[in-house]
């Protein structure tokens, strides 16, 4: 692997995406593509014009094929991503109803090989050199993919930009108490936590914006971002900048998807070393428009079409499905 100058690690899945806004048992056709939230925040990231890589583990198993093939047509470095012998590469099925908040329906039995991240994965040379490492909070879920990643955090030192995405998934955790003691000790390990307010609740006890912001902070933190829904964004630095941007408007036909690319906007203001209001807006309007879209990978916003709606008010058409070679394997 060359020096990527993003680097996420964590959960990927082959998602099919009901095409019908009902519940699963009426739904007749679903669509394919990529998903987990590392891999989401690695593609976003590439489309805004960042080398960027992803460590995980899929199956060996033509799923797996696809997602490696997939990542590649992406332009995202898939040397970090393993094969493992044992397991199936997972699925998600997602159901629209309602779009807007959609559900996500995980098939990863009897475990995921993402699961199974391992030390190897992530050598010294990587940790320590690229300029921004992403991590979800989903990442501390299981073993021994949670020792792995908190010592390469440690390793890392809160050097560069180390985002902790505080991603709380109650499926795979047996309660939020679980999750939250388990999320909080990498919080002294980053430099920038990012999370919504339920997420914020699990990781700080409190789902009040400025509350878990200050918290956020007094973990030592240098930025708490706050994403509060329908009110827009909290941001905090811990050098005292504070900013709330208000919600992009946009018609909703499919939530998914809109955190990462957040996520992947908000990479691209870090390594852009932007002002933080304008960080935050650039990051709304990029999960604004993949709100807009029904995929999430495929619909992830390139600068052009996040510029167009920031400085016309107008959404850009969703692009085409990245499909991978007939003969790429990954």
């Amino acid at each position: 692997m060359g020096m990527p100058r993003v680097l996420t690690v964590g959960r990927i899945s082959v998602d099919l995406y009901a095409e019908q806004e009902v519940p699963i048992p009426q739904v007749r056709t679903f669509r394919k593509s990529i998903g987990g939230t590392a891999t989401n925040v690695a593609i976003a990231a590439s489309r805004l014009g960042h080398s960027s890589a992803v460590v995980t583990r899929v199956g060996d198993d033509p799923f797996g094929d696809y997602l490696e093939a997939v990542l590649t047509a992406f332009g995202v470095d898939t040397t970090g991503v393993l094969r493992h012998q044992g397991l199936r590469t997972p699925l998600a099925f997602a159901e629209l109803d309602p779009p807007e908040d959609p559900r996500l329906i995980f098939y990863r039995e009897p475990r995921a090989p993402d699961e199974f991240i391992a030390p190897e994965q992530l050598p010294a040379e990587l940790v320590e050199g690229v300029e921004l490492m992403w991590v979800p909070g989903s990442r501390f879920a299981f073993e021994p993919s949670r020792t792995t990643v908190m010592e390469a955090l440690a390793r890392r030192g809160a050097q560069g930009h180390t985002v902790l995405d505080l991603d709380y998934r109650p499926q795979f955790w047996s309660s939020p108490e679980q999750a939250g003691a388990a999320i909080r000790p990498a919080l002294a390990l980053a430099t920038v936590a990012v999370g919504n307010r339920e997420e914020c609740l699990v990781t700080v006890g409190t789902a009040d914006p400025e509350a878990a912001a200050e918290a956020l902070i007094g973990s030592g933190v240098d930025l708490a971002v706050v994403k509060m829904g329908g009110d827009g964004v909290l941001a905090v630095s811990a050098s005292g900048e504070r900013c709330v941007v208000p919600p992009t408007p946009v018609p909703v036909v499919c939530g998914l998807g809109a955190g990462d690319a957040f996520g992947g906007a908000l990479v691209h203001g870090l390594l852009g070393d932007w002002p933080l209001e304008a960080t935050m807006r650039f990051a709304n309007a990029a999960g604004a428009l993949v709100a807009s879209r029904l995929m999430c990978a495929d619909a992830m916003p390139t600068i052009a079409e996040i510029e167009l709606l920031i400085n016309e008010g107008e959404l850009a058409p969703e692009p085409p499905p990245v499909v991978p070679a007939p003969d790429q394997r990954g």
